[in-house]
């Protein structure tokens, strides 16, 4: 038996609204119906359980997980989040050996901030190399323009 694969928004390259109108007719019923199915399986698990932890955890945060049905603007999906921070993910195992608590501490905060200026749409080496030049003439009341989101960058003299 073959099946007709199932084309979706972005073969069919919808716009915001027809992605809404195509996720309402596609995907809410499947939502509507794995919701009635996990109350049901709710009732049938023992508290405490893992099968019921995750249900609870399931259902208790039912609207943020469908969020994605009223908005066609949204993701389906967090690929795009999984992608960036997988690096970080497969690193994990090499960073336990970074000397003591305060070591990975610093290199926690060293990434969060290079992966805050990517996402700023900042080239992480000149952020970095702007922001570590100007503590000495930075006054410390406003040190808050150094993050990323609020950076403007130092003019380079002619």
């Amino acid at each position: 038996m073959t099946s007709t694969p199932i084309i979706g928004a972005r073969e069919l390259k919808l716009d915001a609204d027809g992605r809404q109108q195509l996720r309402r007719q596609r995907s809410k019923p499947v939502a509507e119906a794995l919701r009635q199915w996990l109350t049901r399986q709710r009732g049938q698990v023992p508290d405490g359980s893992a099968t019921r932890k995750a249900i609870d955890y399931s259902l208790g945060r039912w609207a943020p997980l469908i969020r994605y049905l009223d908005d066609g603007e949204l993701p389906i999906d967090n690929n795009r989040i999984e992608n960036r921070i997988r690096p970080v993910a497969l690193g994990r195992s090499n960073w336990l050996f970074g000397g003591s608590l305060r070591a990975g501490r610093r290199a926690a905060a060293i990434m969060s901030l290079i992966q805050s200026a990517k996402l700023n749409g900042h080239d992480p080496y000149r952020y970095l190399k702007d922001v570590l030049e100007r503590p000495p003439t930075q006054a410390a009341s406003r040190l808050e323009e150094l993050l990323p989101h609020r950076r403007q960058p130092t003019q380079p003299s002619p």
